[in-house]
């Protein structure tokens, strides 16, 4: 494959539509666009000079690269059909880089799907949030045949700024959970450190700046910390998808017979979130369910 393939975009939500403008940016013909909201895929298209179609197989006979972000296992298996409207209609030479986070073992099934077809697929699993999608510096892990991954590498790199091949197919999926799994817990801890402040009446732009300096310290606290502190939950990564990746995690862990208290406790978090109807929030809403004067207050039984 070239370096400069004809790339198709399935899903053109806010990180599909920020990487095909990303790769437009950079010199590559964004051809094919498709979401289930037509008018995405219309809006994205017009900004990239490709077309919006109304099917998947459209997308599969435009492009050589077909670059998918959907949301869970099921529409990984719906866009990946045996029948009907697939990607995989008419793939053969065709390479489908998957970058939602799903189970492990679905992207080894979507890997043997494409090549039952003359087609390869690679999962590239992104650890950053939208706004690197748009400027090309995400952090992908990427699974699946070594040397698919080195046919389409010139154009994983322009949208990343750190690669990194991880293994084969699954293997990329399952450093994802478990990213994404020390991830919440560390925000739902930080929830609880600022909800505690506040109980205790602590100055938390004060208490914020202490965990900076000291072993509470994260990642989180740096993107999360002020949000939880301001009520400001714009949606870079929702509870929903939170909740749905700590699941993800603790059915790995099932599978090897591990307690993972942490996870388990984290999980139920973000799933009582969607409970109270705050699953649309981003992750840090979790700080909802730590403020007393939110829904933080002890519940008996």
């Amino acid at each position: 494959m070239s370096e400069r393939p004809r790339v198709g975009i399935v899903g053109t939500g806010r990180m599909g539509a920020n990487i095909a403008l990303r790769l437009h940016d950079v010199g590559f013909s964004v051809t094919r666009l498709y979401d289930v909201r037509p008018e995405s895929a219309r809006e994205t298209a017009a900004a990239v000079g490709g077309e919006a179609v109304e099917t998947l197989a459209e997308v599969t006979r435009g492009a050589d690269a077909i670059v998918t972000v959907v949301t869970d296992d099921a529409a990984m298996r719906a866009i990946f059909a045996p029948g009907g409207d697939s990607l995989l209609a008419d793939a053969r030479g065709k390479v489908f880089i998957n970058t939602a986070t799903v189970s492990p073992a679905v992207h080894v099934e979507i890997e043997r799907a494409a090549e039952a077809v003359g087609a390869h697929a690679l999962e590239a699993c992104m650890a950053s949030s939208i706004p690197q999608a748009r400027t090309g510096s995400l952090y992908l892990m990427v699974g699946g045949r070594r040397d698919v991954f080195e046919r389409v590498k010139p154009m994983l790199e322009q949208m990343s700024a750190s690669l990194r091949y991880v293994g084969e197919a699954g293997r990329a999926a399952q450093v994802k959970a478990l990213v994404n799994m020390v991830m919440n817990i560390n925000t739902a801890g930080l929830a609880e450190g600022l909800g505690l402040g506040r109980a205790l009446g602590l100055d938390l732009t004060m208490l914020r700046e202490v965990f900076s300096q000291t072993g509470a310290n994260s990642r989180v606290l740096e993107t999360d910390g002020e949000d939880m502190q301001n009520r400001e939950h714009d949606v870079y990564f929702s509870a929903e998808h939170a909740a749905k990746d700590s699941g993800i995690a603790l059915g790995l862990a099932a599978d090897v017979d591990l307690a993972l208290p942490l996870a388990t406790a984290t999980f139920e978090q973000f799933e009582r979130m969607k409970s109270l109807g705050l699953g649309g929030l981003d992750k840090s809403g979790v700080s909802e369910l730590t403020f007393l004067e939110r829904h933080g207050r002890r519940r008996s039984g």
